[in-house]
């Protein structure tokens, strides 16, 4: 039997991207404000969510064909490769790097070595949390 959820879907399909730009935006925001990888993470796994109980689990797996397991471990790797990558330089672990850069039309920006080691908090939060939520639900 098929259910009719065709408001549920509808309403997710725009839900989703709107949740999707506040992560970013939280995600970005971080460095100056309370936000940062972790929160954005949680946010993104949460449209993700929200995406799986408009759909199911084998939609969500054809729209998003990501293994979550690659995911953890990229993550991994961008936040253990910048928090050691300050020993290379010869100061503490963690100890991260910025510089200001003067873009033509977007002027002056300040980049950071933490927003490399947020993207891999970022990816973690969103690889761990959904492979529970996948193992969880995948079961019958």
């Amino acid at each position: 039997m098929k259910t009719n959820d065709v408001i549920l879907q509808t309403t997710t399909k725009i839900v989703l991207f709107i949740i999707l730009i506040f992560s970013v935006f939280i995600f970005f925001t971080g460095h100056y404000t309370p936000g940062g990888g972790f929160i954005g993470g949680l946010l993104t796994s949460g449209a993700i969510v929200l995406l799986l109980l408009a759909f199911d689990l084998k939609t969500v797996k054809k729209i998003l064909p990501f293994n979550y397991m690659y995911m953890i471990a990229t993550g991994l790797l961008f936040s253990i490769g910048t928090g050691a990558g300050a020993l290379l330089f010869n100061v503490p672990f963690l100890t991260h790097a910025y510089t200001h850069i003067n873009i033509p039309i977007l002027g002056e920006l300040s980049l950071h070595t933490a927003t490399i080691f947020d993207l891999g908090v970022f990816l973690v939060v969103v690889g761990v949390t959904m492979t529970i939520i996948q193992t969880i639900g995948g079961d019958e």
